[in-house]
């Protein structure tokens, strides 16, 4: 009994809700050297163009901490959201690979059946001498 081969992550891929696709947008995307670099470029920005030229936002920079205070607010919630998603891929995986394991050992045991019945017949068959070379 052949089981087809199916790729368990493309079929939970498929499945996704649009909540779930957009979080593993935003995780991949926070967590990304670029993202770093690129928040790291707007922090300077900021600092430099409200130390010498506009000043909306003046030197201890209450406006630029209220921004970082919500993005890190929404990156926690977001990440929260990713590690359920990854709790229930885990559990999954773990199913799919019980469920892999049992099959195998289904083919593994008819493997040895068979294995079994040759041998029965090799050694039927130097007992009646009929190959006696080969015994």
């Amino acid at each position: 009994m052949q089981r087809p081969i199916t790729n368990w992550h493309d079929q939970a891929t498929q499945r996704l809700s649009r909540g779930e696709r957009a979080a593993d947008r935003l995780r991949n995307g926070m967590g990304s050297w670029g993202f770093i670099i690129g928040f790291i470029a707007f922090m300077i920005v900021w600092a430099i163009v409200n130390a010498t030229a506009v000043q909306w936002d003046p030197y201890p920079y209450i406006l630029l901490n209220l921004f970082l205070s919500m993005l890190a607010g929404l990156q926690g919630a977001i990440l929260l959201i990713v590690a359920k998603r990854q709790d229930a891929i885990a559990a999954a995986l773990a199913q799919h690979d019980f469920e892999t394991n049992v099959a195998a050992k289904g083919e593994i045991e008819e493997l040895i059946d068979l294995n079994r019945r040759q041998l029965a017949l090799i050694t039927r068959l130097c007992e009646e001498r009929v190959c006696p070379e080969s015994c």
